[in-house]
């Protein structure tokens, strides 16, 4: 409809003109400019719903796409956050998302009207003159061979661009986050000059972004405009020639830019939508994540005991007499495999501990300690069979029945008795007094309102919200595995002794209390611990006499 509105606009228009140059009366020219009018309006409309229903689709599509992302990352858990930052999700689901109204709102409703509108407008030149429509149809590749070539140079400039906005967002997030340090050290001001000089760098390829986009529209406008010079100096020789009626050289006239002009407006809003045609990139890797090719490296864990160890890895200081029932094993692994990208994090780890044990982590920076934990939680892709109470859990179901604590306070806001209690039916202030003063964290007062992620605590109160918060769901949903990431590295040293009295109270309580830890006092305090080390060739772990090519099995120091 919009096309044929186009097409009855010129053929009208034309023929009123030439009705006035040949001094028709206004009562007989009534027809024609009453038509006139009428395929303006209907242009006019069909363009606004036709921008309108673009609209519309690109909010949906762009809803749709954002709500897949958050559902990719929540269900990516810490394997995607472990390799994508925040700030590149913050992007993506922000900017990145919003640049894609170009793409979807302009260039693609764009590049469907031109598949449709021009073999129409070309078959009615055609039609009225076949000198015209050969014309029209020889120069007409002229324009997208022309698009080609500027945009690979656009797209690649473009998505240069896109790269330097993540790393701009990426250094802006890692001073915010590290701000109070940067100010202790006096170092504030250097982070300062380094942003306005990503900022100033980024302003340059902007501008030159902005500046290809103008050369290529000029480039553009240029051919089409020669092309419609060329038709035009055929159409006035024939008219002169007589070879051609006015009304109808009038009419061929003005529709032969309406041929051009589809194609030209495809160039230009590829041009406007090329940020989001480089940030599809980014969304696509995100919801259609690479999957894991085999492991080129290696790394497993290795028994480091201070005290003597058995030939079991229960932890068991004494073997239990045949005529006691045997106790499950509050976790226990089997294989376990944890992969990141092409590399092995944990190899082949096997293992179980008993209810009543606090279990310490350890190992140096980059060996898998929180990778651990997110595979035993479920929230990090592995291999192998994971157990709580001596009964295989499918990775969806451990987190529920896992109580944890992360590296990170991670805290919401809102009343302190609610953060502690998150996930909670219903808030018990009795055991949220009683989880706090576990977590030596009954200094914070009760009736505290917590900003956006925990916003109005210092670090270390945060640290033992935190931990409250996992005592509070350990104790209201009866977890019989508790995992804590580096629970103490924020705390002074009489308050990490008050933290690692109660969390020896939460084992005696029937639990399993896992730590990941670098501190020597939390470590001096466990029953057992695990090393994961980072060994520089791939090689099974022997173990006193047994197979060297079996799978290794992680040891635990002699229990108390």
């Amino acid at each position: 409809m919009h096309t044929l509105s186009i097409i009855a606009f010129c053929w009208f228009a034309a023929q009123s003109i030439v009705g006035v140059i040949d001094g028709v009366p206004i009562e007989q020219l009534g027809g024609p400019i009453i038509a006139t009018a009428v395929s303006i309006a209907v242009r006019a409309s069909t363009q606004a719903l036709l921008d309108a229903l673009a609209v519309r689709g690109a909010a949906m599509v762009k809803s749709q796409l954002r709500r897949r992302v958050i559902s990719a990352v929540d269900a990516g858990g810490q394997r995607l956050l472990g390799s994508t930052s925040s700030a590149r999700l913050a992007t993506v689901l922000g900017p990145g998302l919003d640049a894609l109204d170009g793409y979807i709102g302009r260039y693609l409703p764009q590049l469907i009207l031109t598949v449709v509108a021009t073999p129409l407008i070309v078959t009615a030149l055609l039609l009225a003159d076949p000198v015209t429509g050969i014309t029209v149809i020889v120069t007409l590749p002229i324009i997208p061979v022309f698009m080609v070539l500027i945009g690979m140079a656009t797209q690649a400039v473009q998505r240069r661009q896109w790269q330097h906005l993540g790393t701009l967002s990426q250094g802006f997030l890692e001073v915010v986050q590290g701000l109070s340090t940067l100010m202790v050290f006096g170092r504030q001001h250097r982070q300062a000059e380094r942003i306005a000089d990503v900022t100033e760098q980024y302003r340059r390829r902007t501008m030159s972004v902005l500046r290809l986009s103008f050369v290529s529209g000029f480039t553009l406008e240029l051919a089409a405009s020669l092309s419609v010079a060329l038709v035009a100096v055929s159409v006035g020789i024939r008219l002169i020639d007589g070879d051609l009626g006015l009304a109808l050289g009038l009419f061929v006239l003005v529709l032969v830019p309406e041929a051009y002009l589809p194609l030209r407006q495809v160039g230009a809003q590829f041009h406007a939508a090329s940020e989001g045609i480089a940030a599809a990139d980014d969304v696509l890797e995100l919801l259609e994540p690479a999957p894991p090719t085999a492991s080129i490296g290696h790394s497993s864990p290795v028994h480091a005991g201070r005290a003597a160890t058995t030939d079991r890895s229960t932890g068991s200081a004494a073997p239990a007499r045949a005529d006691e029932p045997q106790p499950l094993p509050a976790l226990s692994l089997r294989g376990l495999t944890v992969r990141r990208g092409e590399r092995v994090i944990i190899d082949r780890l096997s293992g179980e501990w008993m209810p009543g044990t606090v279990l310490a982590i350890t190992g140096p920076s980059g060996a898998g300690k929180t990778s651990l934990l997110g595979a035993v939680l479920g929230l990090v892709d592995a291999e192998g069979d994971i157990e709580l109470d001596g009964a295989p859990v499918a990775a969806a179901d451990r987190a529920s029945r896992i109580a944890w604590a992360g590296q990170r306070p991670d805290l919401t806001g809102g009343a302190l008795d609610s953060v502690v209690a998150l996930g909670a039916v219903r808030v018990d202030s009795a055991l949220v007094s009683r989880s706090l003063q576990w977590a030596a964290a009954d200094d914070v007062p009760r009736d505290t309102e917590l900003g956006a992620a925990g916003e109005g605590l210092s670090g270390g109160q945060a640290q033992r919200v935190a931990l409250a918060r996992a005592h509070y769901r350990a104790v209201e949903r009866s977890s019989r595995v508790v995992l804590l990431d580096e629970p103490t590295s924020a705390l002074d040293a009489a308050t990490e002794a008050r933290v690692i009295a109660a969390i020896r109270a939460l084992a005696d309580d029937g639990r399993l209390v896992v730590v990941v830890t670098h501190r020597r006092a939390v470590m001096a305090a466990a029953d057992a611990e695990l090393v994961l080390d980072l060994p520089p060739e791939h090689s099974a772990l022997d173990l006193g006499g047994r197979d060297s090519e079996a799978p290794p099995v992680a040891l635990a120091r002699g229990q108390r």
